[in-house]
């Protein structure tokens, strides 16, 4: 008799559990949602998350907030979130710098991006454009590989700053090469723009948004992208994947949830983006920003999660290779 009870009592316990978690479903969200995006206000991963949570927050039919926490490359917003009450009031827009690389740049990193997360959907890429000044001696990628080549500690790349993506990405290429790049960082991806266009350094990786409009202009030139795939805007130039299998110098965004959120509440949220994402005329608005569309299977919560995980091992190894010292 007393296994009897007792088995009655588990399954009344799991009967009460889905009722609840029925309910979770049909009520969620009952107050308005913040997500914390670990950047300044204006940029590229605030817009997006911004463009985003828009939508979103209208079919969910409640505000989401953005909370901007910036510092640190990210990791104080992202720490914020970590530890965050698991009730699906509290999102992170992440970003691949914060949530991948900076596991092997900082050697007290106050959270972990594979532990201490549940990943809710991936958003589209950022492909990066690798432009060179027109008076650079090289006008195609395999023309700068054979003059780095032939001429060792020649060529230099500007970037945003040490353990910064365009500085990841470029040691990434070279060390897929086998050239020497030197790397002459900048206060900001801005700055270094700026110094390629003048002539001091020789190029640099620069989002789609900012690169294009020079390339467009003759100021400068678009060698290869770090997509694994060809940029429809950008016809006739190859990604360095051609060159190289496997490349892939992206820039990946998605959001976070903080760990033991309830899966109705990340259901509800994948659901709602694919919604959103099922509009033309709103992915239009991420193409012509530069954005990359993936497929939805690629937007999934446990094809997300596969993802960041491998980019934490890529990026300890590019890391480990260029001999960048953890903070």
């Amino acid at each position: 008799m007393r296994t009897n009870f007792c088995m009655r009592a588990v399954m009344s316990m799991g009967m009460a559990l889905l009722a609840c978690t029925a309910a979770l479903a049909q009520t969620y969200p009952t107050r308005p949602i913040t997500w914390v995006n670990p950047s300044s206000a204006g940029g590229p991963t605030d817009s997006l998350g911004r463009m985003v949570s828009d939508q979103i927050a209208q079919i969910l039919g409640q505000s989401i907030l953005t909370e901007n926490i910036a510092g640190a490359g990210g990791t104080i917003g992202a720490a914020k979130v970590a530890r965050a009450t698991p009730d699906g009031y509290t999102f992170l827009v992440g970003h691949v710098g914060y949530m991948a690389a900076a596991v092997s740049l900082y050697r007290q990193l106050p959270y972990d991006p594979a532990k201490d997360f549940d990943t809710v959907f991936r958003l589209p890429d950022m492909p990066g454009i690798l432009v060179v000044n027109p008076n650079a001696p090289f006008k195609t990628l395999p023309a700068l590989i054979a003059y780095a080549r032939s001429n060792p500690g020649k060529i230099n790349f500007g970037d945003g700053g040490v353990g910064t993506m365009s500085n990841l990405v470029v040691s990434m290429f070279a060390g897929r090469a086998g050239i020497e790049v030197a790397q002459i960082s900048h206060k900001g991806n801005a700055p270094a723009l700026v110094a390629v266009l003048a002539g001091h350094v020789d190029g640099m990786i620069e989002p789609p948004n900012t690169a294009m409009p020079h390339v467009s202009s003759g100021k400068a030139i678009a060698l290869a992208v770090t997509s694994r795939q060809p940029l429809d805007y950008l016809p006739g130039v190859p990604p360095i994947a051609d060159l190289y299998p496997g490349f892939d110098g992206t820039v990946w965004f998605g959001i976070y949830a903080p760990k033991g959120t309830p899966r109705p509440v990340i259901e509800r949220m994948h659901r709602a983006y694919l919604q959103v994402m099922s509009n033309p005329a709103f992915t239009r608005r991420m193409t012509d920003a530069g954005l990359q569309l993936l497929t939805d299977a690629q937007y999934a919560p446990a094809a997300f999660q596969e993802h960041a995980e491998a980019e934490i091992k890529k990026y300890r190894g590019v890391i480990r290779d260029a001999k960048i010292p953890p903070q």
